[in-house]
C-alpha cells in the first residue's frame, strides 16, 4: 500500500510540474494536469497489481515507476491538447466578438 501514496504524490507532482513549465497554461485550471496524472498513475498501479505484476522477483519496478512515467506522459499529452484546443476556441470566440 505504501508503493500506492509514492506513486501518488509523484504522479501528482509531476502533474504540477507540467502544469508550471506550459506556456499556455492560464488556459486551463492548476488541477487539471495533477488530476489527470494522478487518476492515469493509480489506475495504472491497481491494474498492475491486480496483474500480479507487484513484488515479484524482477517485476517490482512495473507497478512502481510505470504508473509515474504513464501519469506524467498523460498529464503532458493532457495539457498540450487542451492548451493548443482553448487557444484556438478562445481565438474564434475573441474574432467572432470584435467582428460585431
Amino acid at each position: 500500500m505504501l508503493s500506492l501514496v509514492i506513486v501518488a504524490l509523484v504522479t501528482a507532482a509531476t502533474g504540477l510540474v507540467v502544469w508550471a513549465n506550459d506556456r499556455r497554461h492560464a488556459k486551463y485550471g492548476i488541477a487539471m494536469p495533477p488530476g489527470v496524472s494522478l487518476a492515469v498513475g493509480m489506475l495504472s498501479w491497481i491494474i498492475f497489481m491486480a496483474a500480479g505484476l507487484g513484488y515479484q522477483p524482477g517485476l517490482t519496478w512495473i507497478p512502481w515507476v510505470l504508473p509515474m512515467v504513464l501519469g506524467t506522459g498523460a498529464a503532458l499529452a493532457a495539457a498540450v491538447y487542451l492548451g493548443r484546443k482553448r487557444t484556438l476556441h478562445d481565438t474564434k470566440q475573441l474574432t467572432a466578438a470584435l467582428r460585431l
